[in-house]
């Protein structure tokens, strides 16, 4: 099952490393990695997701609240929190199927950044899933390159993650 983690830190130097060698120390994939400071420019938050059993998840629950840089972990429950990801996805696109490539963008609710002479660049800011079926419409146009943003997430309605 795939699980997303907010995790609070001190702004600090080493802190994401300490988090992340301790998924690694368990063997546990991180799918998705985001890290930014929040409205406390002491504090950062770090967006995991990853895919794991119940088990292994509140193991790494438990270890990463005994981390010093840690203040607060949170696992984000499916239906209680908006995700996102930015994307930017170059397309080869010939001035014959230029139109097509362009309408497929509009429809998803992209947006076009970019256009040259054999390319389009499109900047795309949704869910994982949602960013998937973009790029599947897109690959018979023959991707050129795709970024990918970690996933951001926060709770729905007034629930905050503060301290």
């Amino acid at each position: 099952m795939q699980y997303t983690l907010s995790i609070l830190v001190e702004n600090q130097a080493g802190a994401l490393s300490k988090i992340s060698g301790l998924f690694s120390r368990r063997s546990f994939n991180i799918d998705s990695l985001a890290v930014g400071v929040t409205n406390d420019p002491a504090i950062s938050r770090i967006t995991i997701v990853a895919n794991g059993d119940e088990y292994v998840v509140e193991q790494l629950e438990k270890q990463l609240n005994k981390l010093i840089p840690v203040i607060k972990v949170k696992r984000f429950e499916p239906g209680e929190y908006i995700s996102r990801e930015l994307s930017l996805i170059k397309v080869h696109s010939s001035s014959a199927k230029r139109f097509e490539v362009i309408k497929i963008a509009e429809l998803m609710g992209a947006k076009i950044v970019d256009v040259a002479q054999s390319t389009i660049t499109v900047e795309f800011c949704e869910t994982a899933e949602k960013t998937n079926t973009l790029i599947d419409l897109l690959k018979p146009y023959g991707i050129r390159e795709i970024v990918r943003t970690g996933t951001i997430a926060i709770d729905k309605g007034s629930v905050t993650a503060a301290k």
